[in-house]
């Protein structure tokens, strides 16, 4: 496995490709078609604030060099050199988290009544005889230590309340436990965005009375709880695995599990196969990676690729089938695909603004529920 690091990406023997960009200080570039707008622009504007205050310290010099050093030990696959500075993990942070918090964010808001279905009850933590103010929500987000996942799930706790409060929800809502795991110690950011997502920004002292009796955090911590766990999924026992999973109504693997693939078939199956066993009925599970990932197996001496999503369904359709002989049924399926896109794109409004250049996102996903 190689060395520890905070956060599997794919493709990291290139720098990450340059799409439809956000300017420093200027307006992003336009997008071709128009930018998918699920989340309102004002909400997407108020995630990269998030970003921008939380690294404020990032932007306050040059950010590019660190930019280049983070590359460059990507580049050369050297994890340990890339993560292996508090001021690294938060230039990626700042860099590739801002974007994808915002392709998150949506994604969640157009998948949510397949995410949190009305039957899912079951596993919401406080159970059916819980107030609604006491129902809370358990999240789990295996590799989601540079907090894209984190800042996302709160803005749709956000968007949600809103929605609410208006009398528009579609679907019961609750509070949310977001539980962040990752192989490198991503302590430092995470509480730093947590910080930042549940305290009320900093306004110029110029702000007027109105400005300032409004502003407020984006979400509470009464609504939303997170907190990040140290662990190799990969390497840890099952038993650990499951305490981390108990209870969990969505678990994610967002541009993860290809890199996990790439690290060890082997192990990988085993985690997807221990995943299963921990988790409980209704659960539901989200994969996100690139488009056309492959994973190179070798078998009797011979390499062959195979794209990952057919790893991926071969493992959880196929093979994590349960042994129920009490049913005479030893073939009885433990999951089920309920959706999956093999491109998907979110494209930057031309009005956000950050203080570097930000990417387009283009993603394939696979959302599955544990039977």
């Amino acid at each position: 496995m190689p060395p520890p690091r905070p956060r599997w990406e794919t493709n990291k023997k290139q720098p990450p490709p340059k799409a439809q960009k956000a300017h420093k200080p200027q307006k992003a570039a336009a997008a071709e078609p128009e930018p998918h707008a699920s989340i309102p622009v004002e909400l997407q504007q108020l995630l990269l604030n998030i970003f921008k205050d939380a690294f404020a310290e990032r932007f306050a010099t040059d950010i590019k060099p660190l930019l280049q050093e983070v590359k460059g030990h990507l580049y050369n696959r050297d994890f340990a050199a890339a993560f292996g500075r508090t001021e690294y993990l938060e230039t990626y942070a700042a860099r590739w988290s801002a974007s994808r918090a915002l392709g998150y964010a949506d994604l969640f808001y157009d998948l949510r009544s397949r995410i949190w279905p009305i039957d899912q009850e079951i596993l919401i933590v406080g159970g059916e005889d819980a107030s609604a103010e006491g129902k809370r929500r358990k999240i789990v987000c295996l590799g989601g230590g540079a907090g894209a996942e984190l800042v996302a799930l709160a803005a749709f706790q956000r968007f949600h309340h809103t929605a609410d409060q208006d009398g528009i929800a579609e679907f019961s809502g609750s509070s949310m436990d977001v539980i962040a795991v990752d192989i490198a110690d991503w302590t430092p950011v995470v509480s730093n965005l947590e910080k930042h997502l549940t305290t009320p920004p900093t306004l110029s002292k110029y702000a007027s009375a109105a400005i300032k009796a409004a502003n407020a955090p984006l979400v509470t911590p009464e609504n939303l709880g997170i907190t990040f766990k140290q662990a190799d999924v990969l390497k840890g026992d099952s038993e650990g695995l499951k305490i981390i999973l108990n209870d969990a109504g969505l678990v994610t693997l967002l541009f993860t599990l290809n890199e996990l693939y790439s690290t060890s078939l082997a192990l990988t199956q085993k985690f997807l196969l221990n995943l299963t066993a921990s988790l409980s009925k209704g659960a539901m599970l989200l994969v996100v990676d690139s488009p056309g990932s492959y994973s190179t197996i070798t078998l009797n001496g011979a390499e062959k690729k195979y794209p990952m999503q057919w790893l991926l369904d071969h493992t959880l359709l196929n093979q994590a089938r349960g042994d129920t002989k009490e049913t005479n049924n030893p073939q009885e399926a433990l999951w089920e695909k309920v959706h999956e896109d093999e491109s998907r794109w979110f494209r930057l409004d031309a009005v956000l603004r950050y203080p570097i250049e930000l990417e387009n996102m283009r993603m394939q996903l696979h959302l599955y529920r544990r039977l």
